[in-house]
């Protein structure tokens, strides 16, 4: 089976979509498909590329604006490799506009996995110009799918609110499990008090990240803090200048003290950080399934997170403090978090990383996107995690 996946970017600058697109090709390629990647270069594409081992990928340099992502690899790249399929990985950009006339001009299936970009938040948000890509290029795309992913339920009820009727796969992203010891020393010691606790944000510096109500949240339960021993890391990279407001912020509430954001984490840095953490929060207003979420788990952390995650397993599980997306509500949940007995805070962590084996290996991800593919292409019986437009109509009739 031949497969191309499409994408923007290759590199750490996609977000949570460095690591679920470069894992799941990985893994299929494991498996003894043929992948390949293609997508356009940007600022960190080549200290990226080496973590895309095992799979062959192809990048070109971007020709007019960079939010549209036009390159010519994307055409020369389909002609050499001939896919029997194609995965479009993101929305609103030229990839998928490559995608629709390759896929109708040679009549073979693709799938799209919009990774949260089809949610009411992300729809409104500069919604004029993606009602331009909808109108140019982006229904018709959309529309002409054999299957649309979905990484959860909320996900695919959204993808349904948009008006598609595609059938819908649900699947998660997924994790790797880490082992062995740390490489590194985390990346605030000698920064902050030893044997303080880290609460850890890592993710991308963006407004629907809302750090800035994590971080008035914080000023409010700042002594509560401190009398319980953390301290709060923002990690990530900034995206439009975000990260400058959320210090700005953080300097006007005149919380420096107790509040240390340390910049981009990869590599060993980030295994470091994830492995000496004492919890992870991720105050998101909208998200498709964020992969930090599942890495936290991985490591053993209690998360505090909003349902806006879509991960309501966590809080069924015990592994998670729900929290919602205002300063007070958000204190509320810092404030029971910091009450936690430190027994009760692992037991915590040790229940999300058992609901990461059980349900969000790569291994068990990539089974299921597998049989998904060979049955775009060859039909037979309707994989169990497809939700053709009847069988959503029955999980929403009977409540699920």
């Amino acid at each position: 089976m031949k497969v191309g996946f499409l994408t923007a970017s290759v590199s750490r600058r996609a977000g949570g979509l460095f690591h679920s697109v470069r894992r799941l090709a990985q893994e299929l390629a494991s498996g003894g498909m043929k992948i390949w990647v293609a997508a356009v270069r940007d600022h960190d594409t080549n200290k990226d590329l080496g973590s895309w081992h095992g799979v062959p990928v192809f990048t070109g340099r971007v020709i007019g604006p960079a939010a549209f992502g036009y390159s010519p690899v994307f055409a020369r790249v389909l002609v050499e490799k001939k896919p029997e399929l194609l995965h479009l990985n993101g929305l609103w950009m030229y990839p998928s506009v490559a995608c629709y006339r390759w896929a109708s001009r040679r009549q073979i299936p693709y799938l799209v996995s919009p990774h949260g970009m089809l949610d009411p938040w992300a729809v409104r948000n500069s919604a004029w110009k993606k009602k331009a890509a909808s109108w140019l290029y982006e229904h018709r795309n959309l529309r002409g799918a054999a299957c649309l992913r979905a990484l959860c339920e909320a996900e695919a009820a959204a993808i349904r609110a948009y008006g598609l009727k595609n059938p819908v796969c649900v699947i998660p992203n997924g994790v790797d499990i880490p082992d062995g010891q740390a490489s590194s020393a985390a990346p605030w010691q000698g920064a902050l008090p030893e044997g303080v606790r880290v609460l850890l944000f890592l993710g991308r510096l963006h407004p629907k990240k809302n750090v800035a109500n994590l971080l008035r949240a914080w000023a409010r339960a700042e002594e509560a803090a401190e009398s319980h021993g953390w301290r709060l890391v923002v990690a990530g990279w900034d995206q439009g200048g975000h990260g400058e407001e959320l210090r700005s912020l953080a300097g006007a509430l005149g919380i420096g003290r107790t509040v240390w954001f340390c910049g981009e984490l990869f590599g060993v840095r980030k295994d470091a950080s994830l492995r000496e953490a004492s919890a992870f929060v991720l105050p998101s207003l909208s998200e498709g399934l964020p992969v930090a979420v599942l890495e936290a788990w991985a490591y053993g952390l209690p998360v505090v997170m909003t349902r806006q995650c879509n991960l309501p397993e966590g809080f069924e599980k015990g592994a998670a403090i729900e929290t919602g997306t205002t300063p007070a509500e958000i204190e509320q949940s810092l404030r029971e978090l910091f009450a936690l007995r430190t027994e009760a805070r692992l037991d915590m962590g040790r229940r999300g990383r058992r609901l990461v084996e059980e349900r969000f290996t790569w291994a068990k991800i990539a089974a299921q996107m597998k049989q998904v593919y060979e049955w775009v292409l060859g039909g037979g019986a309707v994989p169990e995690c497809v939700l053709t437009p009847a069988k959503f109509r029955m999980g929403v009739s009977q409540g699920q």
